[in-house]
């Protein structure tokens, strides 16, 4: 266990102990942190980063946590908020450069603002730009690595720049997962504004139609497999409404879950497994989780890693 006094003498940011991280999630489920922690600049990023990999202590950076579900039980470690941090965002030489903290839907209007077009896809995607680039976040056949030219990262205690072909995107996934992400340039073709306009109101009104906006939820949780939409796979398995706790499967759209009363993270996790092992029984489909999960042992995270056999097993 760090100390509060060795963290104070190297760490200079804002320090929170036993911090409730349902107080940080979308989802508004969580257990406390051991440390919640707003570094004062970037120096502090990096001696903080050093400090705990020397002590083996567990840490991860968070922004807005709305792709979070952590354990009741809690975070035994550092959860490390960059989002007033590294919230600045600028054109140079018609490339946008965007520092990671920066909400999704604040890079999106300063994109429209300027007349940049591709940014609007994003529209209504909740979180940060340096979250949303370390899952490839998207929507609507779009992603955020559609137009990046460039990620800078803290990796092995440096600070580098990551071209994008060699960041590993794929569906929902990057190489930046063991990285902190501090900012990245963008390079879009240019467009009309009213029309950029139009298509982000567009995209926004059918996404507030089709997904529960009303509730407190983590986005998807499940990847769309190939060829193939989790929703349709969930809802097809008669799914929607199913309750445990104060968790439930959203009537509106099958592959999110809702806290409608005060849900505990257990509830969200024991309707996850149910709806891989009903689809999978159905039509033999293994789903992978898109929501990141964070304080599960081993055991839990098996049951929705391994195949229902596998388990009962």
């Amino acid at each position: 266990m760090v100390s509060l006094e060795d963290l104070q003498k190297i760490f200079r940011g804002e320090i929170k102990i036993s911090e409730p991280m349902s107080e940080h999630t979308w989802l508004k489920v969580g257990g406390p942190a051991d440390y919640y922690l707003k570094p004062s600049d970037r120096e502090d990023i990096l001696q903080l980063i050093d400090f705990f990999k020397e002590r083996e202590f567990p840490y991860m950076i968070v922004g807005r946590g709305s792709n979070l579900l952590i354990h009741d039980d809690g975070f035994r470690g550092a959860m490390i908020n960059l989002e007033v941090l590294l919230a600045g965002i600028r054109v140079e030489d018609d490339t946008v450069i965007v520092d990671a903290g920066v909400w999704i839907s604040t890079f999106v209007n300063f994109c429209i603002q300027y007349g940049y077009a591709g940014a609007e896809m994003l529209a209504g995607i909740p979180g940060t730009v340096g979250g949303a680039i370390r899952m490839n976040a998207g929507a609507y056949g779009g992603e955020i690595s559609d137009y990046l030219l460039d990620v800078e990262v803290i990796r092995d205690s440096k600070t580098m720049t990551v071209k994008k072909a060699d960041a590993g995107f794929g569906y929902r996934r990057s190489g930046f997962i063991n990285d902190v992400v501090l900012s990245a340039r963008f390079r879009f073709p240019k467009g009309e504004k009213e029309d950029l306009m139009r298509i982000r109101r567009e995209l926004l009104i059918k996404r507030n139609a089709a997904q529960p906006v009303d509730l407190p939820n983590t986005g998807s949780i499940f990847k769309n497999p190939e060829g193939n939409f989790a929703a349709k796979l969930i809802d097809t398995c008669g799914l929607k409404g199913k309750r445990i706790g104060g968790a439930m499967i959203s009537e509106l759209h099958a592959n999110f879950i809702v806290n409608v009363q005060n849900a505990k993270a257990k509830d969200v996790f024991d309707l996850m497994v149910i709806m891989r092992n009903e689809v999978y029984k159905q039509f033999g489909v293994l789903l992978e989780h898109e929501v990141l999960l964070v304080g599960f042992s081993k055991d839990e995270l098996s049951m929705l890693q391994n195949t229902p056999s596998e388990i009962s097993g």
